[in-house]
């Protein structure tokens, strides 16, 4: 784009030279060249301010990015912070709920184990004193026959009472251990039901902070993407900017020369091309009779050089004033175009025409020059109306 536009440049710097260099040419292809030049100058500038307003918008867009991505690091660095010190109790309390359930299991190992160990000797004394009161006279009578001595006999009858009370004891105590060991037990699993509480607890708030931190990692990498690619785009808009500015002083150079070749035009004419004697800028008369629809100045970016007059098409344009018609024909933009020189430097202008009636020479004020119509860049039918000192636009209501 930017190797194409210096091409044209140069192409219209020939074109300038050619100009230049014959004077028999200096009205209309002068003319002509100053507004193509003003057109691609008017759009230049409308770019590069465009440019400007699209940088200070990227500029603003990347340092609010840039704070956000801070104040979202922040964030993320105190979540982190949080997330570890959790992870470590939660693994901690992990740790002593596994240690709680090899200690359950192995306590009911054990108070199983006492239970049938109880049982068993439950049963055994069960059946010893079953056994004894079914043959308890018997057993105590061949004892006695069998006994040698009294002595003998005290010893037999202490030795099956001895028997008992230790079966009995046996039994007893392991009564007792059987319930301490349950006690435990229950105790054990009350202490490991609260600790797998407490854990899935902790287990959830971890993971909402943790999920809480990636979200915040998310949108930072999203921020730091799309800053990335505004910071991109800023460069090129930049450069684009810059080359635009290159070709706009070029530009701007080139039409003041033409200005300046309007100018020595109208010096070599005597500096009046009115036919009238000349006439003062209060004398302009208006060359349709309707409302202003767009004035003079700036509009959607870029300057609007005259004021546009809505009438319909087909209405008669008269001369504001006496003078030289200087270009009539096509231009870009204009359409059908009419310029009137009236000498001391101000010269009218008349677009959009969409019939000519003068070509060239002297016309008077009032004069029918053509008809209003809607070619060139137009959206209907008006008169888009001009006044240039020195071939530089200026606002006509103030000659109207």
């Amino acid at each position: 784009m930017r190797d194409k536009r210096r091409l044209s440049l140069l192409a219209l710097v020939f074109v300038l030279g050619i100009a230049f260099g014959v004077p028999a040419a200096l009205g209309q292809s002068a003319w002509e060249q100053q507004q193509s030049l003003d057109s691609k100058i008017r759009g230049l500038q409308s770019e590069i301010a465009n440019a400007k307003h699209k940088e200070g918008v990227l500029t603003t867009q990347i340092s609010s990015a840039s704070t956000e991505i801070s104040s979202l690091q922040g964030g993320i660095e105190t979540l982190t912070a949080k997330v570890a010190a959790l992870e470590g109790k939660l693994a901690a309390h992990r740790a002593r709920l596994a240690e709680l359930q090899s200690k359950y299991r192995q306590q009911t190992e054990d108070y199983n184990r006492l239970r049938s160990d109880h049982q068993i000797a439950l049963d055994r004394l069960e059946a010893r004193l079953i056994q004894l009161y079914e043959t308890s006279g018997t057993d105590e009578l061949d004892v006695l026959l069998q006994s040698s001595s009294l002595s003998d006999l005290i010893e037999q009858l202490d030795y099956f009472h001895t028997i008992g009370d230790a079966d009995k004891h046996l039994a007893d105590r392991l009564a007792l251990l059987t319930d301490k060991m349950h006690a435990a037990r229950l105790e054990t699993a009350a202490t490991k039901r609260d600790v797998t509480e407490a854990t899935a607890v902790l287990a959830k708030e971890t993971e909402q902070q943790r999920a809480a931190r990636d979200a915040l990692v998310v949108r930072q990498n999203a921020l730091a993407a799309a800053r990335a690619g505004q910071q991109s785009m800023l460069a090129s808009v930049r450069q684009q900017r810059h080359s635009e500015e290159e070709d706009l002083t070029k530009m701007q150079a080139a039409s003041a020369a033409i200005a300046a070749q309007i100018r020595a035009h109208e010096s070599s004419s005597g500096g009046s091309g009115s036919t009238g004697g000349g006439t003062s800028s209060s004398g302009f008369i208006w060359p349709v009779n309707g409302p202003i629809t767009s004035g003079f100045g700036w509009r959607w970016g870029r300057m609007h050089e005259g004021i546009d007059i809505g009438v319909p098409c087909g209405t008669p344009i008269h001369a504001a004033a006496s003078g030289t018609v200087i270009y009539s024909g096509w231009a870009d933009g204009y359409g059908n175009y009419t310029v009137i020189d009236h000498g001391n430097g101000l010269a009218t202008a008349y677009g959009h025409q969409s019939a000519i009636y003068v070509s060239g020479g002297s016309v008077s004020q009032g004069q029918t020059i053509g008809a209003v119509g809607s070619t060139g860049h137009s959206t209907g039918c008006h008169l888009h109306f001009e006044v240039r000192v020195n071939g530089n636009p200026v606002d006509p209501l103030g000659y109207l």
